[in-house]
């Protein structure tokens, strides 16, 4: 028998994995449309509601926050992966 879980409580086991990882190494894979796919590797600093913060080093030591809303990597449009493996970390995307 298979379980079928909402969309919403996806959005709520994906927040809940991303805060058990706080201050750890990933890499993020976004699709920013028109072709444009953005890799980024930083570490996880703080996790909201609706979105979450991956602080990344930029050049010359400087460093920058990208957020990426929980429902994007629901739908897949963000994938993440551990940064020492390359393994991907939450399999949410929805099948087709």
């Amino acid at each position: 028998m298979e379980i079928d879980v909402s969309p919403a409580k996806r959005v709520d086991l994906i927040h809940t994995e991303l805060d058990n990882m706080v201050g750890q190494r990933i890499r993020v894979r976004a699709n920013m449309g028109r072709s444009r796919i953005v890799e980024r590797v930083g570490t996880l600093y703080q996790t909201y509601p609706a979105l979450f913060v991956i602080e990344v080093e930029e050049r010359r030591g400087r460093k920058a926050r990208q957020s990426y809303q929980y429902v994007d990597v629901l739908t897949g449009t963000v994938e993440l992966y551990d940064f020492r493996t390359g393994e991907r970390l939450l399999e949410f995307a929805e099948e087709e």
